[in-house]
């Protein structure tokens, strides 16, 4: 939270939002409690001095403050002080409702091939979230497939949980190439919008200015200022983001009985941009650049009547600051699930999927990498290294079952899920590798976890901090299916009936 220190250092209000339903289903009250800790220590960044929201603004009727895209606009009118030598903007984005499985979607045109049966969701399964000051697009974030606790197969997450589901990161943007503009004492719009893909049925496609519902969304911008007489000048951005490159296709093969029909699909998405500006503050004149560089793919497949669907996806992308910070990341994910609707009613699902989320990092914008905030002092060394890029590696694999009772309002599952997990320091940004793992295998390796769950249990937690493994095997019994509540499909896949 060291971020957000000057927000600690004078009177506020903290709202805390985690939404709850009770009914005769759902009978779990939340008992929470929420601490800070605060604490004398070392820090290798500096916080910012001054953190503005773009938001709803709700906390005076202590209600939360997000927007809700495309219902409304996410977009806020903010006077920015005048000595400014460094601004970020991060975006906090979680897709919810019809677009909580994004990354499953295909292309508007195909939403209906399987008839009314099988609802499918549209807008494609590529998203990009989109920075506007004063109009003009500064900068995007392609988001990290977040799957929360009950996402496919609620079995593949008890009790490991899908990567970041309890810890939504926020993407961050450099806007210090706006500087000259921002710093004028005037007002000026910074306005977050999710596009999808909008295609004709002949591979032809193009961003859209909405999508489906729906994009919980807000924004920060955090700045740090120079000294208190001077004003922050130069010239106007030079805002060089050509249009990205968009390669759609889908092809659809009817059955003869509706179970062999097949959906096949893919998308292809390059993007490229760079601003740049000269920005003069009291220690002279500065050329600031922003740069990003993303790659994305996914080939998908729907078969049997569109209840068995595969997804095949790699988001990548390289992101540089002149301010000392770089970032290079790849998200590979890869999952299949099905679903049949028995006699009686009751629904069965089983699903399998392999996912990563590998960052390499060397500086930072408004949060710190992971081997900044690393305790250097658990290392056996009595003078530990200090290192300057942090690459991480987070894996998962699982395979899970579920089958649904309405009668009795109940359902039953079971599955196996393992991660591991990497943190390495190095001294060098480079990159090998296949584009599954593009890490450096050098460095020192600082933390890795590799925790094997099945069946509500805990197998087997191997932990190796600062090179000292420990191993703990829990249990190595077949267990009992868990018991869960009734879910709809809908719900947990993505695509209907509900």
């Amino acid at each position: 939270m060291t971020s957000f220190l000057i927000l600690f250092k004078q009177p506020g209000k903290i709202i805390f939002d985690l939404g709850n339903l009770i009914d005769d289903t759902y009978t779990g009250p939340f008992n929470t409690t929420l601490t800070a800790t605060f604490f004398v220590a070392d820090e290798s960044f500096q916080p910012a001095d001054v953190i503005i929201p773009v938001s709803t603004r709700q906390s005076a009727v202590n209600s939360p403050s997000g927007f809700t895209l495309p219902d409304q606009k996410a977009i806020d009118t903010l006077s920015l002080p005048r000595n400014i030598k460094k601004a970020v903007f991060s975006i906090a984005a979680c897709g919810q409702a019809t677009e909580e499985f994004w990354w499953s979607n295909v292309l508007s045109s195909d939403t209906n091939d399987f008839g009314d049966g099988t609802l499918l969701y549209g807008f494609s399964p590529f998203r990009e979230l989109q920075l506007f000051i004063d109009g003009t697009l500064a900068g995007v974030s392609w988001p990290f497939p977040i799957i929360f606790t009950g996402g496919i197969v609620p079995g593949f997450w008890r009790p490991i949980v899908g990567i970041d589901a309890y810890d939504l990161q926020e993407d961050e943007i450099d806007i210090s190439p706006f500087l000259p503009l921002l710093s004028d004492g005037k007002g000026h719009t910074f306005e977050i919008r999710v596009a999808g893909i909008s295609d004709d049925g002949a591979g032809n496609g193009q961003l859209t200015d909405t999508v489906g519902s729906n994009w919980v969304v807000t924004g920060k911008v955090f700045i740090w200022l120079d000294t208190e007489q001077s004003i922050t000048t130069g010239t106007p951005p030079t805002v060089n983001i050509p249009s990205p490159s968009l390669k759609v296709r889908s092809a659809f093969k009817s059955g003869a009985n509706g179970t062999d029909a097949g959906l096949t699909y893919s998308v292809q998405v390059q993007r490229e941009l760079n601003i740049t500006s000269t920005v003069q503050t009291s220690t002279g004149f500065e050329v600031i650049s922003w740069v990003q560089k993303l790659s994305y793919t996914n080939n998908g497949l729907l078969v049997n009547g569109g209840y068995d669907q595969t997804t095949d996806q790699v988001t990548s992308g390289a992101l540089s600051s002149s301010n000392g910070y770089s970032k290079k990341f790849s998200y590979p994910l890869w999952v299949y699930s099905t679903y049949a609707v028995h006699t009686g009613g009751n629904i069965s699902i089983g699903g399998k999927m392999n996912r990563q989320k590998n960052i390499q990092q060397t500086g930072q914008l408004a949060f710190p990498s992971d081997v900044q905030t690393f305790d250097y002092t658990r290392l056996p060394s009595r003078s530990p290294p200090r290192f300057p890029v942090m690459s991480s590696l987070n894996h998962q694999n699982g395979t899970a079952t579920y089958l649904g009772v309405p009668a009795q309002k109940r359902s039953f599952g079971s599955g196996s899920t393992e991660q591991y997990f990497s943190l390495r320091g190095t001294s060098s940004m480079a990159l090998g590798g296949q584009r599954e793992t593009p890490f450096i295998e050098g460095g020192t390796e600082l933390y890795r976890r590799h925790v094997l769950a099945a069946n509500d249990s805990i197998l087997l937690d191997e932990e190796s901090p600062v090179g000292q493994t420990t191993s703990r095997k829990v249990s190595q019994q077949p267990l009992e299916r868990p018991v869960f509540a009734e879910d709809g499909v809908g719900s947990m896949l993505g695509r209907g009936p509900f």
